[in-house]
């Protein structure tokens, strides 16, 4: 992969209007899907030339990266159909003891290439975030960061009736009768109605980029002390997320005409600090509100409870691609081409040949992931024993 990679994953156009990072609850196991097979996703193996030269520095970064996904791998149902656990038993095996300097080896020989429906992909970034915060609340615009309530429990709604009880409940608040209501909204939330119910870890200097921080799942806080609390995705107040960028969008607010905002992470914030009022409405569009817990260890945590890294790690729909596949792209934003590892998902990343690649923290990781916006193929890396069983 090249030497700087990308930035932001909420917008580049798409992004911010469906988003990318707001990913629905977490769940320890894969949702109960029925795996669609192999055919119906239209899999296909391709020619071993088809995975091109895989650069040296790129691979070792990726087999880092794929070994921290094996106990998934080797463990975890696949709901896309294309393997098995005991398909990944070799290239983990392989893996543990492979030497880093001959990973390029490793995925050539580990392997085989193939293409998931016509291969044609969409791929935006993200980053991990960092704003300005403190453990205690400095000022009175300072914005709570919270854990998960004590209400916030899957319930049946009152009035729900029986034949629509179906599946999981929804995310409800418990009252103390035991009666179950939808829970606060991000409006009612920003005035203190949670106040009380929730632990809370920190407080947020601007709110504008705490909005942004809860859209991509996780982050950083530093504080006045140069201190920094890493906090992750726990829970979400059980509303659907709506991309502000869409909204302005049809507003006519975003463009390259006078008055308009660039369409990037970049214009919508402007546009929210410029109009604070205007903007403020706007946020509250979004109903859905993020909690987060405190962070320890390596990077932030994918939807498979494992770090994902920067220019390594790529959120897929595990649906067409397994946990832990390598992928390799190939974009007309060339940042984000190479070698990268499936390691977490997202509430826009849908479909077989949709991508969103991660980047890291920091200001470079910022304005890449925001800005990224690619299109091209994808090669999808299966396990030689998965692989033979999909048709040439």
């Amino acid at each position: 992969m090249n030497t700087i990679r990308r930035l932001l994953p909420f917008i580049a156009l798409g992004l911010l209007a469906s988003c990318g990072r707001v990913i629905p609850e977490p769940d320890p196991q894969i949702p109960a899907v029925v795996a669609p097979s192999a055919a119906l996703l239209g899999a296909v193996r391709l020619p071993s030339s088809s995975s091109g030269a895989i650069d040296s520095a790129d691979a070792m970064a990726a087999l880092s990266a794929f070994r921290t996904s094996c106990r998934v791998a080797t463990t975890r149902e696949d709901v896309s159909g294309l393997t098995n656990t005991a398909d990944w038993a070799v290239p983990c095996d392989a893996a543990a003891a492979w030497p880093n300097t001959r990973a390029a080896e490793f995925f050539a020989t580990q392997f085989t290439p193939v293409r998931v429906g016509e291969g044609t992909v969409f791929a935006t970034g993200y980053f991990e975030p960092e704003i300005f915060g403190s453990r205690t609340r400095r000022s009175a615009s300072d914005v709570p960061i919270y854990g998960v309530p004590d209400d916030l429990v899957r319930c049946w709604r009152d009035g729900t009736p029986d034949s629509e009880r179906e599946g999981r409940a929804p995310l409800s608040r418990r009252l103390p009768d035991g009666s179950c209501v939808p829970h606060l909204s991000r409006a009612q939330i920003e005035v203190g109605a949670l106040d009380g119910s929730a632990p809370v870890l920190g407080y947020a200097s601007d709110a504008v980029e705490f909005f942004f921080l809860q859209i991509q799942g996780s982050g950083r806080v530093r504080t006045p002390e140069g201190d920094i609390i890493r906090i992750g995705y726990d829970g979400q107040n059980g509303y659907a997320y709506t991309g502000i960028g869409g909204v302005m969008r049809e507003r006519g607010l975003l463009g390259d005409g006078p008055g308009q905002y660039a369409g990037s992470m970049q214009g919508i914030m402007q546009y929210l600090r410029e109009n604070p009022r205007d903007g403020g409405d706007l946020m509250r569009l979004n109903e859905s509100w993020v909690f987060f817990r405190e962070l320890t260890g390596e990077g932030p945590i994918g939807s498979i409870g494992v770090p994902v890294r920067g220019e390594s790690s790529v959120a897929v729909d595990p649906k067409f691609v397994p946990y832990g596949a390598p992928v390799i792209l190939d974009l007309d934003r060339t940042v984000a081409n190479g070698l990268w590892v499936a390691q977490d998902t997202g509430g826009a990343i849908r479909g077989p040949n949709r991508f969103d690649t991660f980047w890291g923290a920091g200001d470079q990781a910022r304005e890449i992931a925001g800005g990224m916006s690619g299109r091209g193929q994808a090669v999808i890396l299966l396990p030689n024993a998965a692989a033979a069983r999909l048709r040439r």
